[in-house]
Order: structure tokens, then sequence, then C-alpha cells
């Protein structure tokens, strides 16, 4: 496997309460329209930074975003748990040791409808 592995949003919950971040990789619509995971009670806080754009082009700038959390593991997630597989891969690349959620925010098993806190952007 190019990256870490994956977790489930229960597996990610006790990560962050071992020094673990969240990192969101979906959007900035989509934290703003959908919501966004809070995990101040478990952790870090959550961390926003996009792998794509809205227009679906690459975040040139998204492994630059990542430079302060150097020595974390980092948790991504996404809608769904298909971006953030690429982004763990591409942040596993870089030397950062990198999960992808699984269910991302969205959908089964994911973070909202494992009824973990959240709000909306």
């Amino acid at each position: 496997m190019s990256y870490a592995g994956d977790l489930t949003v229960q597996e990610a919950v006790e990560k962050l309460r071992g020094g673990a971040v969240l990192v969101d990789v979906r959007t900035e619509t989509e934290w703003q329209q959908v919501g966004v995971p809070v995990t101040n009670d478990d952790g870090a806080p959550a961390r926003f930074i996009e792998w794509n754009r809205i227009d679906g082009s690459r975040n040139a700038g998204f492994l630059n975003g990542l430079q302060s959390l150097r020595g974390k593991e980092l948790l991504l997630i996404c809608r769904s748990g298909r971006r953030s597989i690429d982004a763990a891969i591409s942040a596993t690349a870089a030397g950062h040791t990198a999960y992808n959620v699984l269910g991302g925010f969205e959908a089964a098993g994911g973070w909202q409808q494992s009824d973990l806190p959240w709000k909306r952007g």
C-alpha cells in the first residue's frame, strides 16, 4: 500500500486522541455548503486543505499546506473516501504518515452518519 492505511471513523477518533490531525481535503465550497468535522473534543482542531479546487484542478499548494503538520499522523477525509486516498498517497510520498478515513464526511459509515461532531461551514 502506498499510504499508511484505511481507518474507520471510530479508529480515526482514537488516533485523534493520540495526537493525530484530521485533514479535510474537500473543496471550500463543500466545507461551506455541507459542513465540517469538529475534532476539538478529541484532539487538535481539524485542518482544511483542498486537494482539488472547485473547478476540478489540483491544488498546487496542497503539500505546502501540510508542512506545519510534519511529524504528526495525518487522517485525510473527503466526501466519500476517494480523493482522500489520492491525497494520502501524495502526502506519504512527501514523507508524511497519512491515513484515509473510510466513508469520508458524508458516505455510509462516514463522519456525519456516525453521529460525530460537525457544524455548518
